[in-house]
């Protein structure tokens, strides 16, 4: 497993602007958290998905690959700090745990 701290610099109003993934050794998102500017916090999986958040269905690739990209900022963090941000989030409107 691998899990990282994605920062999204965007004006966008209603889309999250930090992201945390836990990437399984496949390349794909086995968990994921969303940070928005109002202060909310969802987590995904595979079974707690919704329209507003959920995991990619293609392997992420390498976090070079994000970091490359001029609108993200993107470190590998430790799994204490994901499971931290895990723990504090709230399943999607629809879901349960």
């Amino acid at each position: 497993m691998e899990y990282w701290k994605v920062d999204w610099l965007h004006d966008f109003q209603f889309e999250a602007t930090r992201i945390y993934n836990e990437i399984g050794d496949d390349g794909y998102e086995v968990r994921k958290v969303y940070q928005y500017r109002d202060g909310r916090n969802l987590k995904a999986d595979e079974v707690h998905e919704s329209d507003e958040i959920g995991l990619g269905t293609t392997p992420v690739g390498p976090i070079e690959d994000v970091v490359a990209q001029s609108e993200f900022e993107a470190v590998v963090i430790a799994r204490q700090e994901f499971e931290t941000e895990w723990q504090s989030a709230s399943w999607p409107a629809g879901t349960h745990a």
